[in-house]
């Protein structure tokens, strides 16, 4: 199989005192109990907010679709709820950041579209319908810029399977004219990557947030016709786990995110860049 070929396939209470003092015995053991209150209290305390953190930072089991393999709950977030849940997925992973440096890696909801209406299951097959129901003219999902390396379209996952899955539902997309790109590492070496997108026209391009943030650094993969990046937050792995849910995964994400040749154009009146949770 050839390298193109190859590329384009395809979240206590504190002891009482003593009621008779007198007695030595029942004086001593009183103020051993005494003594050790206080870190019975911190370590109550301490016991009492890790539950209530966990608790927060929990996966809600009621919106698991274990036999779909995905997370129900990313389908109601409008981007506000969204842009909170990220940042507060930010804030658990990252949290020996500053105050300042937690707010540079934020992202606005005003970058996120809304993806509320899209009224069917965030599942693999459905991919498709939602990138053809927010794309507003559909028919450029089958075009490419005549520059190489310039697709309109980065879906992100957090694997290189999941990537290869997502990679094969687009290929709907796939001309002879804008071609389907996977940029992920393991089974693609960065060089192949390097050499697919400057000599391909790529309409869409599916890969991870690593390899995709050095093919920006790298220059290979061009920005100045993207108009959306999907991220496939739905999509739970065996510990039922997304994206958003894995701390290696969503660091990496957060940082391509912040890429300062995407973020400028977040919010621009013109050439802007969508951000869709599916």
């Amino acid at each position: 199989m050839s390298i193109e070929d190859n590329l384009q396939e395809p979240l206590l209470e504190r002891l009482s005192a003593s009621p008779e003092p007198e007695d030595p015995i029942k004086t001593q053991s009183s103020a051993k109990k005494r003594k050790r209150g206080p870190e019975q209290d911190q370590s109550s305390r301490k016991t009492a907010k890790k539950s209530k953190t966990k608790k927060a930072n929990a996966v809600d089991e009621d919106e698991l679709d274990i036999e779909l393999g995905i997370n129900t709950a990313f389908s109601h977030m409008d981007n506000q709820l969204l842009a909170d849940y990220v940042a507060q997925r930010t804030r658990k992973y990252e949290s020996d950041l500053s105050l300042v440096e937690l707010e540079d890696k934020y992202i606005s909801a005003t970058a996120i579209r809304d993806t509320t209406s899209f009224d069917k299951p965030r599942t693999l097959d459905n991919l498709p319908a939602f990138l053809e129901k927010f794309s507003g003219n559909t028919t450029k999902l089958w075009s490419a810029s005549k520059k190489n390396g310039a697709p309109h379209t980065i879906i992100v996952a957090m694997a290189g399977i999941r990537a290869a899955d997502l990679a094969r539902v687009v290929r709907k997309f796939h001309t002879k004219d804008a071609k389907v790109a996977k940029l992920f590492g393991k089974h693609i070496k960065m060089q192949d990557a390097i050499k697919f997108l400057k000599s391909t026209r790529t309409g869409i391009a599916v890969g991870t947030p690593a390899r995709i943030k050095d093919l920006l650094d790298d220059g290979a993969l061009a920005t100045d016709r993207l108009e959306r990046i999907v991220i496939d937050c739905s999509y739970i792995d065996q510990k039922k786990k997304g994206i958003l849910e894995t701390k290696e995964t969503q660091i990496a994400l957060i940082q391509l995110l912040g890429e300062k040749q995407l973020r400028e154009r977040y919010n621009s009146d013109s050439g802007s860049i969508d951000l869709l949770f599916y």
